[in-house]
């Protein structure tokens, strides 16, 4: 009985000061870390890298929307992670897109760079993580902050392991294969956003016609 009653309790939506000063923190690194990443992306010739710079813009951008919803009707938070999952979306096949450009352009990234600010960004989004792992489950919204700060995560440490595979091959292709990997992750990860979005809209339409 106990289990059967835990099962239907709501979800956290986010309602708290403590998840507020959560978004703010993570929200003021993501911004940071996309002009540091982009930048070295460009100078250092490394798709993964510009491909895990996007990633801080998006979230930068879909944090914010979490911190502007807080509060509101279920409709509504749930159309606002929608919206982020189909941003996700739009983020995979970007740099699905970008890296098929690169193969036919093929240009060796700069190995260094790539592990010195694959290192630094693997830094500042575990900083993310642990600022926000009491957060980790709850409405979409809630939810897809987690899920982006765990790409982030998952996206560093790929990106120092196609660093390593530029340096001991002297291509490009472990480079282009990570950001594919990521896109992938991106995609899959909207998938997940956009079920529990779509879920939790029609909850609220039934709600509001009661």
């Amino acid at each position: 009985m106990a289990a059967g009653c835990c099962n239907h309790q709501p979800k956290f939506d986010g309602m708290s000061a403590g998840f507020r000063r959560a978004l703010w923190i993570v929200i003021a690194i993501n911004a940071v870390m996309f002009a540091v990443e982009m930048t070295a992306g460009s100078l250092a010739g490394s798709q993964a890298l510009k491909a895990d710079a996007l990633d801080f813009l998006g979230d930068t951008l879909t944090y914010g929307i979490s911190l502007f919803v807080l509060g509101m009707s279920l409709r509504v938070r749930a159309t606002a992670a929608l919206f982020k999952g189909l941003s996700l979306a739009a983020m995979g096949t970007w740099v699905l897109g970008s890296t098929a450009y690169q193969v036919l352009v093929l240009g060796v990234p700069s190995a260094p760079v790539m592990g010195v600010v694959g290192f630094l960004a693997l830094a500042a989004n575990m900083a993310s993580v642990l600022v926000l792992m009491r957060y980790k489950d709850g409405d979409a919204n809630v939810r897809s902050v987690w899920l982006c700060s765990r790409n982030d995560a998952i996206g560093n440490v790929a990106v120092m392991g196609a660093a390593a595979g530029v340096f001991v091959t002297g291509t490009a292709w472990p480079d282009l294969v990570v950001a594919a990997l990521m896109a992938g992750l991106f995609l899959w990860s909207s998938v997940q956003i956009i079920r529990q979005a779509l879920d939790e809209r029609r909850e609220g339409l039934a709600a509001g016609l009661a």
